[in-house]
């Protein structure tokens, strides 16, 4: 009787403590990782799971952004020594869910692109795509290489995702400012 007694009372305590952490549940933050250790918090998200998958609520408000007008629109960026790394917002609709096999929406989400700190204008063939892939509690990105150009003309009908694994190519981390995301 005392072994029920107390591992119920282990069953009511453990009910207590927080579940082991979920990557795709509860509030979490969006950092940009250098290629020293420093990490800058670019962003703050929400995810309501929802059966299968999580929808999520994302804000890019925060962090060290500065306003630009770029190549005729408006553009918010990082400024680094040598390059500004500047959001480009997805044109068109997302649902905004994601699952564990599925994280394309949030992908979509944080796109940016590079130019050089001196650079008047951008080039659309300096695309940013952080592959998302969990880590354990977290959502680790790495940087891949896109023209973003492809995205200038309206995906067909029904066709949310138009970007493709022969759109996107891995970079080599050393060459850019800013190789890794991390949501945590």
């Amino acid at each position: 009787m005392q072994k029920v007694l107390a591992g119920l009372i282990v069953l009511g305590w453990s009910a207590c403590l927080p579940a082991s952490a979920d990557p795709l549940s509860g509030k979490k933050q969006v950092f940009l990782i250098g290629n020293g250790a420093g990490k800058t918090l670019v962003g703050n998200i929400s995810f309501s799971p929802e059966g299968t998958f999580s929808a999520y609520k994302i804000d890019l408000a925060i962090g060290p952004f500065t306003e630009h007008f770029l190549s005729m629109r408006p553009f918010r960026c990082l400024e680094g020594p040598d390059k500004h790394w500047c959001h480009v917002p997805y044109p068109y609709a997302l649902q905004r869910k994601v699952s564990v096999g599925d994280l394309t929406d949030l992908e979509y989400d944080l796109l940016f692109i590079h130019k050089g700190a001196t650079e008047y204008g951008i080039n659309m063939w300096n695309g940013v795509y952080y592959q998302l892939r969990i880590d354990g509690d977290r959502l680790v990105g790495e940087l891949h290489e896109m023209d973003m150009g492809l995205l200038a003309v309206p995906p067909a009908e029904g066709e949310l995702r138009p970007v493709t694994d022969k759109d996107i190519h891995q970079a080599e981390p050393d060459s850019h400012w800013l190789p890794r995301l991390v949501i945590e």
